[in-house]
């Protein structure tokens, strides 16, 4: 699976090299959804981009007004779980409970957290901003009455005419396998074709596969972070399947599934059995543009990938 990957979060870059328009009516929905309810997750690479560009202007407000939100919010966090640490300690220090020990360690563990994302807000975006999760929304390219048009989806699909709790029920739907695109995604394969632009992925593996070892006698088996980056570095078309959502009172959920297979040699040995499928830029157009009667044609562009060296390093 997919865990999370890295996104080309420079838009304008859709633009230039792959002669795509970007809807910004559609970021401008997002972003305002998120400032009403604070629950739409952007990574914070793409808000950077957005702000770099003069014709991005309209969401600019909103992107600030965000930002601002999130710095009161991380300092009322502070305030609370400061004086949350001041009264457990004062109460250890004299008649110690359990719940005093336990507000004391909850308390100094969710300061050191909201420091951090305090600290993280203040500097500079990096390559990690770039970095979406299960639930983040990022730029999809799709066909739209013969033009490429990026649009903002959610990474984690739900299939049109299921219910909200969806989600829920089938957490791993931000991965579409190969091997299932006619049954569980029979309705999107053929039909609804995207393309998410990643530069590396990540993924959960045993620590003792991506170490190159058998398990030690006794050992427990654990798990590390990997991220798997092409070498030389270079931008992966990744293959993805999407849904148009549409709830009982009209409110609309745009997002969509990598689509994975057997992985290569590379990422076996790093101890791996997925990997994402990056299609050529030759058949761009093709993918984008399937036809339901000809599924054939579909395999034989994922069979026909780009096969890039995937190198590996732990990852956070």
């Amino acid at each position: 699976m997919c865990y999370s990957a890295r996104i080309r979060a420079d838009y304008a870059k859709f633009v230039r090299q792959y002669d795509a328009s970007v809807s910004l009516e559609d970021f401008f929905q997002l972003y305002w959804l998120r400032q009403q309810d604070g629950k739409a997750k952007v990574p914070r690479a793409l808000d950077a981009a957005f702000l770099d560009d003069p014709a991005a202007s309209r969401l600019h407000p909103l992107i600030h007004a965000h930002a601002a939100a999130e710095a009161t919010r991380l300092e009322q966090e502070l305030f609370a779980q400061r004086a949350r640490l001041v009264k457990a300690e004062r109460v250890l220090a004299t008649k110690p409970t359990k719940k005093a020990a336990d507000d004391q360690r909850i308390a100094t563990s969710k300061i050191a957290k909201a420091q951090a994302r305090m600290a993280e807000l203040k500097r500079p975006p990096g390559d990690d901003d770039a970095r979406i999760y299960p639930g983040y929304f990022a730029p999809v390219m799709v066909a739209e009455r013969g033009q490429r048009v990026v649009r903002p989806m959610r990474y984690q699909c739900r299939p049109c005419g299921k219910p909200a709790d969806y989600d829920r029920k089938y957490p791993g739907t931000y991965n579409a396998r190969r091997d299932n695109l006619e049954g569980f995604w029979k309705e999107q394969f053929g039909r609804t074709h995207g393309v998410a632009v990643l530069t590396a992925f990540h993924e959960h593996v045993p620590r003792h596969a991506a170490e190159g070892r058998a398990l030690e006698p006794g050992e427990k088996e654990s798990t590390v972070v990997l991220e798997f980056r092409p070498d030389p570095p270079q931008d992966m078309l990744v293959a993805c399947l999407w849904s148009r959502w549409t709830g009982p009172d009209g409110e609309e959920l745009l997002s969509f599934a990598a689509i994975t297979d057997d992985p290569p040699p590379e990422v076996a040995a790093a101890g791996h059995d997925r990997c994402v499928i990056p299609i050529k830029p030759e058949h761009l157009d093709a993918w984008l543009n399937p036809d339901p009667a000809h599924l054939a044609a579909q395999y034989a562009i994922l069979d026909d990938r780009q096969r890039p060296y995937y190198g590996h390093r732990m990852a956070a």
